[in-house]
């Protein structure tokens, strides 16, 4: 397929067709805007061989844990076109969900469960993805009438094996920090990210501009030390990795540093200067935490069944992870409580059908009892 911009160079009409796509650019994002997406850019789709290499010695060192499928699917990570040879650009999209409480405030509850931000909301896939569909309609569309294309697109948010963070700093949201997650000037550490990759060949955004100096807040505000290196992320060792992606019991090493977080972790997010500049005016209705899962009782949590725990958590990515993984989130939360009085909630858990969820609750009794 030919696209003006790969060749128009060649044609005494280039100016013409430069303006047709910078008014296309301009549009789109004022589009994607009134969708909710409050960051927008555009990178290429071919290989950055760096980058590539970079999560080639990640994985050859482990660091990704369990998470088999980001090495079985690792020749379609290493670029865009290795995963869809067509795409000439990739649109990198995000939408803020910047918290209006800190979310550090429940450090001191031991009673309660500490939630990530992003998840005390509804499920962000369903909200992102049906804001890409959208534009992705509006691409083909308007491509089509303006005499650009056609189109032919495809759309992502973090289910896809898409290197997200490092297309997104390539497009110019924002760089990927010490903790390796985004960091924007004005949206913080708080961006759900989305992509729409295009047989479009695109004006390129500029990239962004590490930003993070000799600060090393993130990596001291860890609890259990994931971070051998700044902009290296051992995930074994991370709290949202394992309360989220680990399937069996926690190593006993890292429960301790686990506190009362039960799903995911914010704290080198939350710790990050820039985060200052987040303004919640950007955060969408979706995003705003439920009542019940801003700082909900772990006595109460500990007696779901699977039957309460789907009704409680329905429209919520904590539902993907399922009640035995969940409880045992908060079984070691428990045990980290110091509160004796939640031993009626845990004893009975012991013989839990799950062993997984059995050997939480025996090693929360021993913490309490002791």
């Amino acid at each position: 397929m030919q696209t003006p911009a790969s060749t128009t160079s060649e044609r005494p009409c280039a100016g013409p067709v430069k303006t047709t796509l910078s008014a296309f650019i301009h549009d789109l994002e004022a589009e994607a805007r009134t969708l909710g997406f409050c960051a927008f850019g555009v990178s290429g789709a071919t290989e950055d061989g760096a980058r590539a290499d970079r999560l080639g010695a990640w994985l050859g060192a482990g660091m990704h844990g369990t998470m088999e499928w980001m090495e079985t699917r690792a020749h379609h990570r290493r670029s865009p076109q290795g995963l869809w040879p067509e795409a000439q650009s990739v649109i990198a999209l995000g939408m803020s969900y910047a918290p209006s409480a800190d979310p550090l405030r429940l450090a001191g509850a031991p009673q309660t469960g500490r939630i990530s931000a992003y998840a005390q909301g509804a499920d962000y896939h369903d909200t992102v993805k049906k804001a890409l569909k959208h534009l992705a309609r509006w691409i083909v569309a308007e491509a089509e009438r303006r005499g650009i294309g056609p189109a032919a697109v495809k759309v992502f948010t973090d289910t896809a094996p898409v290197m997200e963070k490092p297309l997104a700093a390539q497009a110019g949201l924002g760089w990927q920090g010490k903790h390796t997650n985004m960091v924007s000037r004005e949206h913080g550490s708080w961006l759900f990210l989305g992509e729409i990759y295009t047989t479009l060949d695109l004006p390129r955004s500029a990239p962004a501009r590490d930003r993070c100096g000799s600060c090393r807040a993130c990596q001291d505000a860890c609890p259990t030390a994931a971070f051998p290196a700044p902009y290296r992320l051992d995930a074994r060792r991370c709290v949202s990795y394992l309360t989220i992606e680990h399937k069996g019991p926690v190593p006993e090493g890292l429960r301790e540093g686990l506190g009362n977080r039960i799903y995911g972790c914010d704290d080198c997010l939350a710790v990050c200067p820039w985060n200052k500049f987040a303004r919640t005016a950007h955060t969408m209705k979706a995003f705003l935490p439920r009542a019940e899962l801003a700082a909900p009782e772990l006595a109460d949590l500990l007696t779901l069944d699977d039957a309460a725990f789907r009704k409680l958590f329905s429209g919520s990515p904590i539902k993907r992870i399922g009640r035995n993984r969940f409880v045992r989130n908060c079984l070691y939360a428990a045990g980290n409580s110091k509160r004796p009085d939640l031993l009626a909630q845990v004893e009975p858990l012991l013989n839990d059908p799950d062993p997984v969820v059995a050997d939480a609750a025996q090693w929360a009794a021993q913490k309490l009892t002791t």
